[in-house]
């Protein structure tokens, strides 16, 4: 962790010129946008698949009407087929696994007072008045929701809530263009359980609000500048799927 720390310091150090106090705030955006850039490969992969399995619909559905009588043999026909075209249904889910050290390292340096031994000085760094080592309910303690700090957080939720809405609107013009089975009709989904994580998913990006409520202000930088990296990208990668164009028409 103490590289991670020190690397996070030259970067403010090459930032400090430009942005002065802020600097290591910069600097943890700019990493993240780095961390995005590597996983980026990943989403594109992620996009191709999921456009894999748009085309394989028509495939997917007639082997459920086909063994509509039998759901293991149906399971096990559309696994094979997704074998047969090199396409997972759980691509989506690896740009995101691969960010979460990211996070963690984020998270764990701005939540120890001392690293190897010493004093953690990245605690003292701030966001305008922010202490990035510091949470929402201190900015609350310390001037209140309108107080310096306080100001600090509502631009974060103003950003975090309109990303939110937009992959609310894209997500739900997309889930009906490209609606899932519900479970236990003879049309059951290929993932056991993803009936329930589809109709929960347009809501899971105003998550994003609570997390960047409870982290220290560091990790939610992390969470604010990926999760508004993750709508325009996939916004971009997406543009061509079923519903998508709708959905960024109503968005703008």
């Amino acid at each position: 962790m103490s590289v991670f720390a020190s690397l996070v310091e030259h970067l403010a150090d090459l930032l400090n010129p430009l942005f002065h106090a802020s600097a290591t705030a910069a600097a943890i955006i700019l990493f993240t946008a780095f961390v995005r850039l590597l996983v980026h490969p990943l989403s594109r992969a992620s996009a191709r698949g999921q456009k894999a399995q748009a085309r394989l619909r028509p495939r997917i559905t007639e082997l459920r009407e086909k063994h509509k009588k039998n759901p293991e043999k149906m399971q096990k026909a559309i696994m094979e087929l997704h074998r047969e075209e090199k396409v997972s249904p759980l691509s989506g889910c690896l740009p995101s696994l691969f960010q979460l050290p990211a996070f963690f390292l984020l998270y764990h340096l701005f939540s120890n007072s001392e690293i190897g031994g010493e004093t953690n000085k990245l605690l003292g760094h701030t966001l305008g008045a922010a202490p990035l080592g510091g949470r929402w309910a201190d900015a609350l303690g310390d001037g209140g929701v309108f107080g310096a700090q306080g100001l600090v957080y509502l631009v974060l939720f103003a950003i975090v809530a309109a990303v939110a809405t937009f992959n609310y609107r894209r997500t739900k013009r997309q889930m009906a263009a490209n609606p899932t089975p519900a479970v236990g009709t003879g049309d059951a989904p290929q993932v056991p359980g993803m009936g329930a994580i589809t109709k929960f998913m347009p809501l899971m990006s105003f998550m994003t609000l609570f997390t960047v409520a409870v982290v220290p202000l560091a990790a939610a930088l992390y969470v604010v500048t990926s999760t508004t990296w993750s709508a325009v990208e996939r916004a971009v990668l997406y543009r061509d799927m079923p519903g998508v164009n709708g959905a960024l028409a109503t968005a703008g």
